[in-house]
């Protein structure tokens, strides 16, 4: 509850400095208008002064030149922004920069911003909703089918689904010049977060004692990560071979976490292990009906995209049937379009109607939100668009899977089922965490925020307060351990992955050398505060005998408290070199 309320309360200070900086601007800062100027202030050549008035600020440091729209009066705002390359925002679906200085009248601007951060919050919960209960389950189920342990599962498909969010928000970042600052604000800020405020409020919740070697491991592990970034952040370059050491090094973590798990067994009984494998397939036919129920097909699509449970329903409260109904939309739409398997179910959820309509719906998903529906839209020879042949050719697999299946058998190779749904809900996170970035971006731009501060709270935050709830619930049921490991595990993955991913597609787009622009003191002061709370949990836990008490959540709950306050002055100039 305490994050919720700190990122509801973000985002009204967001949104009230935000009708200052816009009033404000109306005065004029900036450029006057020219008596001869048009109306709309669309004239271009005026446009072109501004940009040479405000060059100087461009020559201190600053490549994104849309930065400099707040110093222009009201009026010239919107024709800046339609005249400057860095204002085009072509990796999103919508313009938001446009949205906010062309779609309405320049007083009616905070308006557009408050639209804008009510829509960030719907995406906020795409994410959360679509890597929860479509991304997760589908990684679970091919890792099922492919037999991998509970170690490598963790490691790999389960840590990319716990931090499918945080992992896409950064490569999209990570992979535009202007908004890299997004993605190491949002590493080092859910880092500080998750290893702050998350342990934090595990250990008050439930008082436990840490596994020694897998929490040196992890720590040691993250510490390496953090302090392999702060180099590359200190040098302001990063080579394909370095992007690709971040891979490599995850690899290698993946190795020792295989390694000491087949060590830490071994040294327990084999026949513990063996007991335990072939629990996991006890017999269930005594559970079976004993007359089977043929339910129609059209009944079966019905309850398939009703994402209410009737008997959760009546027992939950009002709050929570108030959340379920604004974001019932938002289900049925992925209901509608993501294929899910649960390899747990004797059907394997499989729903043949639902299954055969998303055949055409998944395919469709993919063409129209992979690279914002450029590729989607374009005409074949001129003429026929590649969305209409993918309908047509979904269409057909439709058809051929209908009519060679039944509805109360899944087909052998319902698998595949599982492999498109892992790509489509890809592609629906990838699709939101595009407009998040991009919204950010414009926030940067509009409040004059840097976008370091913007990716250690809002990004942050939006990201990670899912995994605050579940690890708080997971520790209350009486399993901190694993919550605490959920903690490390997963921001792990999101810095290597992320980071590595990021950058090897901006390489791919552009020079085979990164470059990397620290954004002022507030870069360093992430990484300081980010490296000094690891040095601080590497040492004082192991002091504490790995017993993690009230007293050291209170400890970490206050660090927190304290970095953000630091962060803030550095951002507003009370805190500077």
């Amino acid at each position: 509850m305490t994050s919720r309320v700190v990122f509801i309360s973000a985002l009204l200070l967001l949104w009230c400095h935000c009708r200052h900086v816009l009033g404000s601007g109306d005065s004029g800062t900036g450029i006057v208008p020219s008596p001869d100027r048009s109306a709309d202030g669309a004239d271009l050549l005026s446009v072109g002064t501004m940009v040479d008035t405000h060059s100087a600020m461009l020559r201190q440091g600053n490549t994104d030149e849309c930065d400099i729209v707040m110093n222009l009066s009201a009026a010239d705002r919107c024709a800046f922004v339609k005249a400057t390359p860095d204002c085009s925002m072509e990796d999103s679906f919508i313009n938001y920069l446009k949205m906010a200085f062309c779609l309405l009248p320049p007083n009616l601007t905070p308006l557009t911003i408050t639209l804008c951060i009510i829509w960030l919050l719907i995406l906020f919960i795409v994410l959360g909703l679509t890597a929860s209960k479509f991304f997760c389950p589908n990684l679970s189920a091919i890792s099922s089918s492919l037999r991998l342990t509970h170690n490598v599962a963790g490691v790999t498909f389960l840590a990319l689904g716990n931090g499918a969010p945080d992992v896409f928000s950064a490569t999209v970042a990570f992979s535009r010049p202007h908004t890299a600052g997004l993605a190491i604000g949002a590493l080092f800020g859910a880092g500080i977060f998750v290893t702050t405020v998350v342990a934090g409020s595990v250990s008050l919740v439930k008082p436990f004692t840490v596994a020694s070697r897998p929490f040196l491991r992890d720590v040691i592990f993250y510490m390496a990560a953090v302090f392999w970034t702060f180099i590359i952040l200190y040098r302001g370059t990063i080579s394909l071979g370095e992007t690709l050491g971040y891979m490599g090094l995850y690899v290698v973590y993946v190795v020792t976490v295989i390694v000491s798990a087949y060590i830490y067994s071994h040294q327990k009984h084999s026949a513990t292990r063996s007991s335990v494998q072939s629990s996991t397939h006890a017999p269930d036919s005594e559970y079976r009906p004993l007359l089977p129920y043929c339910e129609s097909t059209s009944s079966i699509l019905l309850n398939s995209l009703n994402p209410v449970d009737s008997r959760t329903w009546r027992r939950k409260t009002w709050r929570w049937r108030t959340v379920k109904i604004l974001k019932m939309p938002l289900e049925v739409l992925l209901l509608l379009t993501v294929p899910v398997v649960d390899p747990d179910k004797e059907d394997r959820n499989w729903r043949r109607p639902l299954n055969c309509l998303h055949l055409i719906t998944a395919p469709l998903v993919c063409v129209l939100t992979f690279s914002s529906g450029e590729y989607g839209l374009y005409l074949i020879e001129g003429q026929f668009p590649v969305w209409a042949l993918t309908l047509l050719f979904g269409l057909f697999l439709s058809a051929i899977v209908f009519l060679t299946t039944s509805n109360d058998q899944p087909p052998a190779y319902h698998l595949v089922f599982s492999l498109l749904g892992f790509l489509v809900s890809a592609m629906w996170i990838s699709a939101a965490a595009s407009e998040v970035v991009s919204i950010l971006h414009m926030l940067g731009v509009v409040l004059s925020l840097s976008n370091n501060l913007l990716g250690l709270t809002l990004l942050a935050w939006g990201n990670s307060i899912g995994d605050c709830f579940s690890d708080i619930t997971i520790a209350r049921q009486g399993y901190p351990r694993m919550a605490l490991s959920a903690c490390f595990g997963g921001i792990i993955f999101n810095m290597l992955i992320g980071v590595g991913i990021g950058c090897l597609i901006q390489m791919f787009n552009n020079e085979p050398v990164v470059t990397l622009e620290p954004e002022g003191l507030l870069t360093w002061v992430l990484a300081g505060s980010l490296g000094l709370s690891l040095v601080f949990s590497f040492i004082l836990v192991p002091l504490r005998c790995f017993h993690l008490g009230r007293a050291y959540g209170i400890f970490l709950l206050l660090f927190y408290a304290v970095f953000l306050l630091v962060a803030l002055l550095t951002e507003f100039g009370f805190i500077h070199t």
